[in-house]
């Protein structure tokens, strides 16, 4: 076997079904645009469709796989009925990625109940019964499966102006530990994507000049992180070759953040 079809064998995702939940976002649009061209059939979820035609044009362009079904990430309902639709029409669903979520810079004796109830229903909610809905049939299936919630280094280590969001990622990177623990012997795999600083649509509001400068003083590799470098890992964990034994853990993609303490 040559090397291309080594790594082919490792990391196609040649007839697998992926719903990326949030994949009208930057990176989640990234990571889905990388399951296309790996191979996969993938179902952008969100509420733009135009931001979706956009990141669909481009799977397109490259030959790759894709369509556009709306719902919100927080209503059950909504996410038994977009399971409904994926299997009516792709019929079937191997990788699942849970990266919905919403962030806000408000200093923590400020924070309202109607924004902690606001990001915990995006960020929390999203993922608690994303898992729910799409690990039951995953489970009940019984032919294995790859869970990816989306994490952050909040959910790993304190950081400031951000305590709402990081109070509920900490929950997801629980939660996701729990369910690998919980359905490993089917063979449903659940794991943490952890980005390190992405600048993204949710985030911009809070990288002020002062916070830039803090977060670039604390990364190695001394810049933000590009979309497409989430990729890589994200194939990993989706490879039911590759990634057959990985399941519980965090894959963090930082730039040496996580490694960084004085």
């Amino acid at each position: 076997m040559n090397t291309e079809s080594y790594l082919d064998s490792l990391f196609n995702l040649k007839d697998r079904v992926a719903v990326v939940v949030g994949g009208t976002g930057e990176l989640c649009g990234a990571m889905a645009q990388g399951f296309a061209q790996a191979g996969a059939e993938v179902v952008i979820v969100g509420r733009n469709p135009d931001k979706a035609k956009v990141r669909l044009d481009k799977i397109a362009a490259e030959g790759g796989k894709g369509w556009f079904h709306a719902a919100e990430a927080s209503s059950k309902p909504e996410l038994e009925a977009l399971l409904a639709a994926v299997l009516k029409k792709s019929g079937k669903v191997d990788i699942v990625v849970n990266g919905a979520g919403a962030n806000s810079p408000t200093p923590f004796l400020e924070v309202t109940e109607e924004e902690l109830d606001h990001l915990i229903q995006v960020n929390l909610k999203s993922v608690f019964l994303g898992c729910q809905v799409f690990g039951k049939y995953l489970v009940d299936r019984k032919q294995g499966g790859s869970i990816i919630n989306l994490g952050s280094m909040g959910g790993l280590v304190p950081l400031s102006r951000v305590f709402t969001y990081s109070a509920t990622k900490a929950a997801v990177h629980n939660l996701t530990k729990n369910l690998a623990r919980e359905w490993a012997p089917q063979r449903v795999r659940v794991n943490t994507l952890v980005p390190g600083f992405f600048p993204a649509e949710q985030n911009r509001k809070v990288l002020t000049p002062d916070r830039i400068a803090n977060i670039m003083g604390h990364t190695p590799m001394g810049r933000f992180g590009l979309a497409r470098e989430l990729v890589g890992a994200s194939l990993l964990l989706a490879s039911h070759s590759a990634g057959s034994f990985i399941t519980g853990t965090e894959v963090v993609v930082d730039g040496g953040f996580n490694a960084m303490s004085i």
